[in-house]
């Protein structure tokens, strides 16, 4: 039985060793591919030790580390994040961001994926002043040579959380991919629900 523990701001220093591992260990498969350091990890993390708004959700067995989730005001998240929204005319002040949810794969199916969803929500309405609630995910072309035998998108069960996505919202994120010597700037495309 998972434990699900919802934590702020500095609250987060504790953890940023096995989140960093966490985040590496799961972004490492399809789609994102990831092929990152600890080092890099402990910095992105920062923005949400530093923000006393934010949230992460962790799920733990037997007091490890097995899953978490992120989520912040967007107003505080990088230019990035922020510029397809303010290009199209929307109030980041009245938008909550997901950042992402990574849970080891043993531990899928047991409804963490829910709680993750659940909790930042749930945040998010207790801070207030909030219309709506994205994330966004990586794009990959169905053909993707690195794309799994049997892989199933998240789409429907994003669709069941009440988000929609938005073709017209998109960014790039740039990381270094498996077998990539650099960064390259990978599309992302972001999902949104009315709170």
């Amino acid at each position: 039985m998972l434990e699900l523990k919802r934590l702020s701001g500095e609250a987060l220093k504790d953890y940023i060793p096995e989140l960093a591992n966490l985040r590496i260990t799961v972004f490492r498969d399809f789609p994102y591919l990831y092929d990152g350091d600890t080092a890099y990890e402990a910095k992105y993390l920062q923005t949400y030790i530093t923000c006393p708004e934010s949230v992460i959700v962790l799920a733990l067995d037997a007091g490890k580390v097995v899953g978490a989730s992120t989520g912040i005001p967007l107003k505080f998240e990088t230019e990035e994040v922020k510029a397809p929204f303010i290009k199209a005319g929307l109030d980041i002040d009245s938008i909550f961001y997901c950042g992402e949810s990574v849970l080891l794969s043993s531990y899928r199916g047991q409804g963490a994926g829910v709680a993750f969803f659940d909790h930042r929500e749930a945040h998010a309405r207790e801070l207030g002043g909030f219309q709506y609630s994205c994330f966004c995910g990586v794009q990959r072309p169905d053909d993707h040579p690195r794309k799994p035998a049997g892989y199933k998108p998240l789409d429907n069960f994003w669709r069941k959380r009440g988000y929609e996505k938005q073709s017209a919202l998109q960014t790039t994120f740039s990381w270094k991919e498996i077998g990539e010597s650099e960064e390259s700037p990978k599309p992302m495309t972001f999902w949104m629900k009315t709170l």
